[in-house]
């Protein structure tokens, strides 16, 4: 599997971790950086890796801050993005089968190596299920197309 990932200054070492495991398991890994731990605006990583996902270059993307969840908001902007903050095996998982997630992102504050990588597999091997949840995806995309004006 092609897989985008990228980092801000607070995740550089859990997206170093994970992307030394992903590459050693045979995935193709793509990294979008960063490339230290120097101070850093994490959209200007974010939005890259997540673009490579929504054009259909990379097959998933993986996305590390702090928190995981600046990281989301800024990818989530990007047109057949849909990414999700998760720190359980049943959020990555209820994320990748009901909303066909394409992008994960963690939070490198309140997450080891083993249990972001655990995290990662679950992403990664979860199945999109389809049927009902095709039909609320798809809704999401719809949403991409509107604009509302600003008042």
């Amino acid at each position: 599997m092609k897989i985008a990932i990228a980092a801000d200054y607070a995740g550089f070492s859990l997206k170093e971790k994970l992307r030394r495991r992903l590459a050693q398991e045979g995935h193709e890994v793509v990294d979008f950086g960063v490339d230290s731990t120097e101070s850093c605006d994490y959209p200007d990583f974010a939005q890259p890796a997540a673009r490579d996902v929504g054009q259909g270059r990379s097959d998933r993307g993986i996305l590390v801050c702090s928190t995981g969840i600046g990281m989301a908001m800024a990818a989530n902007k990007i047109a057949g993005v849909r990414a999700a903050p998760a720190q359980s095996e049943d959020e990555v998982h209820m994320t990748r089968e009901h909303n066909d997630a394409n992008v994960l992102t963690l939070g490198a504050k309140y997450l080891d190596e083993e249990r972001a990588l655990d995290l990662v597999h679950i992403f990664l091997e979860t199945e999109f299920a389809g049927g009902r949840h095709a039909r609320r995806v798809a809704k999401i995309a719809q949403l991409e197309r509107v604009s509302e004006p600003r008042t």
